[in-house]
């Protein structure tokens, strides 16, 4: 597998650690991300385990800051979730994590404004103490369809969460492939992104989530990663595989097809 590439935990939705260590030894791969619940379910110890029967280096920690709450004004309603970063950040320390990325919570009745500005409340002191840690935080783009989740909608509107919290950005292809000005949102979000979501979109398809193998659908992967790479990125790619098509397929068939996909793009750029 190509060493700029990294597997999600989504990808094999619902494993535990042990499950995932045997997929990725399966795979080969070298670089790895997980979710944070699992990470709080299981703890660091089966975590390190997993990383250590492969040998994988953790890229990244995906987080819903507030899962299923919307962002409030109120302190006492965010206290807890900002408790939990906390201690995640301290979990991905002892990991060698390289990045934790976030959801914010929705915006509730709050305009988006607002609620960016409760957000850059609520985590700026984990914003110190990841920076203390060097555990760089984020905030990707997510599909408007996870409104419950996250306010950052568009790969513009993250990078301007990013700016207003003083955090980077995850670049998430499936939700941004379609915006005008793509090339210089990419341009724009690449100093402060550590990590760039790959997958694909097949034309016609309804579900959610609705992804493909890169490389059997409509979204010009190849020629977004020439963009980011021109943009001077030097981060992993890290695919997303979740829906109908990777479970027919069968999860472990379709991530290393879209690992040799990927790779087979990245070697020809030169990366």
């Amino acid at each position: 597998m190509h060493e700029r590439l990294s597997v999600n935990s989504i990808c094999f939705a619902g494993a535990g650690f042990r499950e995932l260590g045997r997929y990725w030894q399966e795979l080969g791969v070298h670089r790895v991300s997980v979710a944070s619940p699992l990470l709080l379910e299981e703890g660091v110890a089966a975590a390190q385990e997993a990383l250590r029967a492969c040998n994988c280096q953790l890229e990244t920690i995906a987080h819903p800051f507030l899962h299923g709450r919307h962002l409030d004004a109120t302190e006492n309603s965010w206290r807890d979730a900002r408790e939990t970063l906390e201690r995640l950040i301290e979990d991905a320390r002892m990991l060698g994590a390289r990045s934790m990325y976030l959801l914010t919570g929705g915006h509730g009745t709050l305009t988006w404004e607002e609620a960016a500005e409760v957000f850059r409340a609520a985590v700026a002191p984990c914003v110190a103490k990841a920076r203390q840690a060097g555990i760089p935080l984020m905030v990707e783009n997510a599909p408007p369809l996870h409104a419950d989740l996250h306010i950052a909608h568009t790969l513009r509107d993250a990078i301007t969460l990013g700016e207003i919290a003083d955090v980077g950005v995850c670049i998430e292809f499936f939700a941004c492939w379609t915006e005008a000005g793509l090339r210089k949102s990419l341009e724009r979000a690449v100093p402060r992104c550590h990590v760039v979501q790959i997958c694909d979109y097949v034309y016609g398809d309804r579900s959610l989530p609705s992804r493909a193998v890169p490389g059997d659908g409509a979204i010009p992967v190849k020629r977004m990663i020439e963009w980011i790479l021109a943009a001077g990125y030097r981060g992993v790619f890290d695919l997303e595989l979740i829906g109908p098509r990777i479970d027919k397929e069968g999860r472990l068939n379709a991530v290393r097809r879209a690992a040799a996909n990927v790779g087979e793009m990245l070697q020809s750029l030169g990366a």
